[in-house]
């Protein structure tokens, strides 16, 4: 695979506006104009999100992935709304809990974050997230769901990047630099899962109508055949 493509293609490098970024535009603003015509908690929490482009679902699982210290899959009402607090997203407190006891249906007082998170990710088809989950397994070297830049090595070739070079960047620094697209500055741990890479196609996917343009841009960005 050329590397230039997916450099360009994640907005790496300063580049023209592509169709990419004008689809992503396009769902922003739709997705605020149906904020004001929804009182759906859970649709308008996932309008919030597309409304920040493609990494907003991506930046809300962060957190509470970030959040869940116990490894219990689970947050109370006061960790959920500290989440919601952390992504900066405009909900107030009647609207968090009303969200919040729409998941927690036993009323035990605790949801299952990461049902939560796959009801608020934009659904993806079957075909489209095959491919997803073909460039995650691409990347994914050692088979254990966690994509590292030695997982990277040898999937992409970074030789004929034009800060490789000229020595001003070594190859770990520009393959972290890919792996911090999915880092989103809310947990940067050099380190993508299988959710979160989910989370991010999710998003690009709300703003792609064709299949067959989803599947170009998939295939391109990871070299899938």
């Amino acid at each position: 695979m050329v590397y230039q493509k997916m450099w360009y293609r994640y907005g790496m490098a300063n580049r023209p506006r592509t169709a990419s970024t004008r689809n992503e535009e396009e769902m922003m603003a739709a997705a605020r104009r149906k904020l004001t015509q929804t009182t759906d908690p859970v649709e308008k929490l996932r309008l919030l999100c597309l409304s920040r482009g493609a990494s907003g679902i991506m930046g809300m699982g962060k957190i509470f992935r970030r959040m869940d210290d116990d490894g219990s899959h689970s947050l109370n009402m006061e960790e959920f709304s500290k989440g919601i607090v952390e992504t900066g997203l405009d909900l107030s407190e009647e609207e968090a809990e009303k969200l919040f006891n729409a998941f927690d249906k036993d009323g035990g007082g605790s949801i299952n974050y990461e049902e939560f998170l796959v009801a608020i990710r934009p659904k993806m088809n079957e075909t489209r997230m095959k491919l997803v989950e073909m460039a995650f397994d691409k990347m994914d070297k050692s088979g254990d769901g966690v994509v590292t830049v030695d997982d990277l090595k040898g999937v992409y070739t970074v030789t004929k990047h034009p800060k490789f070079l000229s020595g001003e960047m070594t190859e770990d620094q520009i393959l972290l630099t890919v792996i911090k697209k999915f880092e989103n500055n809310t947990s940067v741990d050099g380190k993508i899962t299988k959710d979160e890479f989910c989370d991010y196609y999710a998003g690009v996917s709300a703003s792609v109508d064709q299949d067959a343009y989803f599947d170009l841009m998939m295939r391109n960005a990871w070299g899938i055949k």
